[in-house]
């Protein structure tokens, strides 16, 4: 069944002998103008599985594209009051996406909890809205300052975003030419805890494989992340009416110090026969940027997180992701922590390259989990050990134990991901 809602199209999927619980699908972010449409699971697998075992499914698009949390939010809600008129209400509904849908996911149940009954954010971006964009600021930030001084380059009210991207990217393909333009570029990851390995297909460098490391980074750079950076910010920006992103206060020489590409960085630099204490010097004594209040204001709305998490939540995250970074599970951890709700949340971790690149088996074995937690009131820890996930994933076939049409073995691992290298929880200090 599909259609629209005013603006949003949406796909529903109900099958016979339904079991009264829904499965509401945030689907990832949609380039600015780009093709938009619903998306009710994140793969076929999943879908004929959930399907399978009795499951709905339902999923709206989003009324914009670009960071359309605040069309999202209504849109899947519209979406959940269209199910229950037109088909019947659930006893339960479980939201989840992925991408910028687990920012919508963890955002539904925070502004909506009454109305599901479990979640499960896969690649989620949970450090919320200004700490991601103001992550990647710092990247902006360093890399104009450090290899494009005196360019044209915008970092902030940014006029032709795409004038501006193929800027950018002229300037990472000269650099990326140089050791000295690859350990400033290592340094720009740094700010940013991009991990060295791009590829899901091959395995991960070793940690001391600086060269192997630093090329994963340009290419998470080039291919992925600068794309955000220098041209999607745009988008943002005239949604919130203004730069909701800052520099001030910060110091660069603390954000390397606690990155786990440090001695990455320390490394390269010296192979180049440059002074890394003088790079940073250069980014503490350079231009502060500072917020629009308004648009900080907003993009604090769609969406900080509080921590009052009200419902169980298991997340999902692949140990290699560039575009999300894994420390965004930290930082949501902290802030349910911190509001005595760390009982309603656990996270796992696949080992593998790539941003949201779980197998349908991976991640029907982690639905599997959150639903037990939802039947019976409690967690199943031993249920969400590496080897009881990776086990639940193989039983799924070697059909669901694919990515892009290559075979993968299941990769739970544990993992505990860095801290966040500037956190921001909902109504934190905005600086004037």
């Amino acid at each position: 069944m599909s259609g629209k809602i005013g603006a949003a199209a949406y796909d529903i999927a109900v099958p016979s002998g339904w079991n009264q619980t829904l499965f509401l699908y945030s689907h990832g972010y949609v380039a600015p103008g780009s093709a938009n449409g619903a998306q009710a699971v994140p793969s076929g697998e999943a879908r004929t599985w959930l399907l399978g075992h009795h499951y709905a499914i339902a999923g709206s698009s989003y009324s914009s594209t670009g960071w359309a949390l605040e069309d999202a939010f209504q849109d899947q809600m519209a979406l959940l009051d269209f199910f229950a008129k037109r088909i019947g209400k659930p006893k339960r509904v479980i939201a989840w996406g992925a991408s910028l849908g687990g920012i919508i996911t963890a955002g539904l149940v925070q502004l909506h909890p009454d109305r599901f009954a479990g979640a499960m954010p896969l690649c989620g971006v949970l450090a919320g809205g200004i700490a991601t964009w103001n992550a990647e600021l710092d990247a902006a930030y360093a890399f104009k300052a450090l290899l494009a001084p005196g360019s044209a380059l915008q970092l902030v009210h940014i006029a032709d975003p795409v004038a501006n991207w193929q800027l950018a990217s002229q300037v990472l393909t000269t650099a990326a030419g140089t050791p000295q333009g690859k350990a400033r570029l290592a340094l720009v990851a740094a700010l940013t805890d991009l991990p060295g390995w791009f590829d899901p297909r091959l395995p991960e460098p070793a940690g001391t494989d600086y060269a192997a490391r630093v090329q994963a980074q340009i290419e998470w750079e080039s291919r992925v992340d600068f794309n955000f950076v220098f041209r999607y910010r745009n988008e943002l920006e005239r949604r919130a009416g203004g730069n909701p992103s800052w520099n001030k206060g910060v110091d660069y020489g603390a954000l390397v110090a606690g990155s786990t590409d440090r001695a990455e960085v320390q490394a390269l630099y010296a192979q180049a026969g440059l002074d890394l204490q003088k790079d940073i010097r250069t980014l503490n004594a350079g231009p502060t940027i500072t917020a629009d209040r308004k648009a900080a204001a907003y993009l604090d709305r769609f969406v900080s997180f509080d921590g009052s998490l009200g419902v169980p939540t298991l997340t999902l995250h692949t140990t290699g992701d560039g575009l999300v970074i894994p420390p965004n599970e930290s930082a949501y951890a902290q802030v349910v922590a911190a509001a005595d709700k760390a009982e309603m949340l656990r996270q796992v971790f696949v080992h593998r390259a790539g941003h949201c690149t779980f197998s349908a088996a991976e991640t029907i074995a982690a639905l599997q989990v959150l639903l037990q937690r939802i039947d019976t009131g409690r967690w199943d820890d031993p249920a969400l050990q590496p080897a009881a996930l990776n086990s639940a994933a193989q039983a799924q076939g070697a059909s669901a134990n694919q990515f892009f049409g290559f075979a993968v073995a299941p990769s739970f691992a544990a993992y505990e991901p860095a801290p966040f290298p500037r956190p921001f929880a909902k109504g934190s200090l905005i600086p004037a």
